[in-house]
């Protein structure tokens, strides 16, 4: 598996400790995971598998695309406020590669246009309307 692959195969071990620590402790599921976190932890993998940039991707929080949905964005967000700390005692690797992968800056937005300054002797007209070339 490349660097890479490990960052992602990482980053879903990382959710999926967080919702078992914050699963124990609110819902009280002592093995496995209730229900809603198990629909979160789903959701949060489908994610991660159409992420538009893939294996290069920066954590979600560092990320210019919010591909979740605002309901299950604050979900996330109490669960990692929650677990986030607690991970340093119970998985201290994965919070500290966690922690370390958060620095790295967001890439570049695969598939999109580089946006280019028109030429100046080629702006539109003010009304929008394109008047032919001599």
């Amino acid at each position: 598996m490349s660097s890479a692959g490990a960052r992602l195969a990482r980053e879903r071990r990382t959710i999926k400790a967080m919702l078992a620590i914050y699963c124990r402790d609110h819902h009280h599921h002592s093995h496995g995971l209730c229900d809603e976190c198990a629909t979160l932890g789903a959701y949060a993998d489908r994610r991660l598998e159409i992420c538009p940039y893939g294996v290069g991707k920066p954590t979600c929080v560092n990320c210019p695309v919010h591909c979740y949905q605002p309901r299950m964005r604050e979900a996330v967000k109490d669960v990692m406020r929650y677990a986030g700390p607690r991970m340093l005692k119970r998985h201290p690797i994965l919070a500290v590669r966690h922690l370390l992968d958060g620095r790295r800056p967001a890439p570049e937005r695969p598939g999109r246009r580089v946006r280019r300054e028109p030429l100046s002797d080629q702006r539109a007209p003010a009304g929008g309307e394109v008047s032919p070339q001599p």
